[in-house]
């Protein structure tokens, strides 16, 4: 009986050491939590694209191929950096790092691979499905507003970019002091080289104009290199919809040298029949367009002032997804394209003689 007591006995010291040797493997086995902080905060401000700062932070507990998303709040939650780049990779260490336009909250998403977040939204999505965690932080100090650059040109007041953007095919920067009106009256926008940096130039009306005609009267860019790209356009920020309300004349090879070196696009570009391109040659131009409800009228003449009896060197009419108006703005980009089979080698600029605008 005792010896058969003892064999009971150890039996249960064996099952108890079975149990828990199963559980601690099971334990083992369980996937760490994903741990997400900010361990750099940009300030609190008032949002729009003319003030950026870096945020950054770390993350733990990530599986392979899942990223972070951030948002800035403004009047609501916005994508971050870009509405194109909204990903950031975290380094092997766990740390993440990324610009961002200035919001009075900032958060960050860990996601899984193909997450779509939205350009901008009321709400934050809650954790689950692909979103696996959410942390959010106020900005540092109290709301500041972004210090905007302004240049009066043919009459109207332009605010100059000194945020970065991807026009232009990557992220590129900007700085303000390569947007300037001469004593004739006449706009210079750069492209300057800083370390291995390509620096652009753009300005935008403070004022939406809608339905109308554009003009713009631009000096001889036939020797620019094939990999700048001078664009004048109207966007808009609210109108994703309509693809941005944005419209374009972009005097560029795009990289190309045996390319045409202009063309007139309707959004999206990539629709064949959304772009005509042609050859611009030497000397002064005039380039516009017309914008009435379904009808976009492009036209090119040799000059600094469009004649009624010139005979166009380049005319397009576009009669499918013209975008209705709504607080779209023009724009004139000088910048470096980013995806050049030659690429930029030298720092250029172009002059914008006039801009015109007729109801």
């Amino acid at each position: 009986m005792t010896s058969f007591k003892v064999l009971l006995s150890n039996l249960s010291l064996l099952l108890a050491g079975a149990l828990a040797l199963l559980a601690g493997c099971h334990s083992a086995s369980r996937p760490a939590p994903v741990s997400l902080q900010f361990t750099r905060i940009p300030p609190a401000g008032e949002g729009g694209p003319d003030k950026v700062d870096t945020i950054a932070g770390r993350a733990t507990g990530l599986k392979p191929g899942q990223q972070i998303v951030l948002f800035a709040k403004a009047d609501a939650w916005w994508v971050q950096p870009l509405a194109n780049q909204p990903y950031t990779t975290v380094q092997s260490d766990g740390t993440w790092s990324s610009t961002t336009h200035l919001g009075m909250e900032y958060a960050a998403l860990v996601v899984d691979p193909g997450y779509q977040p939205p350009a901008v939204t009321g709400s934050l999505p809650n954790v689950g499905g692909p979103v696996i965690a959410i942390s959010t932080v106020p900005g540092t100090g109290g709301p500041i507003k972004a210090v905007v650059t302004t240049v009066h040109f043919s009459g109207y007041d332009w605010k100059v970019r000194s945020a970065v953007n991807d026009r232009g095919g990557v992220t590129r920067s900007y700085d303000p002091a390569n947007a300037s009106v001469d004593g004739k009256g006449f706009l210079h926008l750069r492209i300057t080289k800083r370390a291995n940096d390509w620096i652009c130039s753009e300005v935008s009306l403070t004022r939406s104009l809608g339905f109308g005609t554009y003009l713009f009267s631009v000096h001889d860019t036939s020797e620019l290199e094939a990999a700048a790209a001078l664009s004048m356009f109207t966007w808009s920020d609210e109108g994703a919809d309509q693809n941005h309300r944005e419209m374009d004349i972009n005097l560029s090879r795009w990289g190309d040298p045996g390319s045409k070196n202009a063309e007139y696009v309707v959004q999206p570009y990539y629709v064949p029949a959304n772009v005509s391109r042609f050859l611009v040659p030497s000397g002064p131009l005039t380039l516009s367009f017309r914008w009435q409800s379904g009808n976009l009228s492009f036209e090119t003449t040799r000059g600094a002032a469009r004649s009624a009896a010139a005979t166009p060197l380049a005319a397009h009419v576009f009669t499918s997804g013209v975008p209705a108006p709504g607080e779209e703005t023009a724009h004139m980009n000088f910048c470096a394209f980013g995806y050049a089979k030659v690429p930029l080698q030298h720092e250029a600029e172009v002059v914008i003689e006039k801009f015109q605008y007729l109801p």
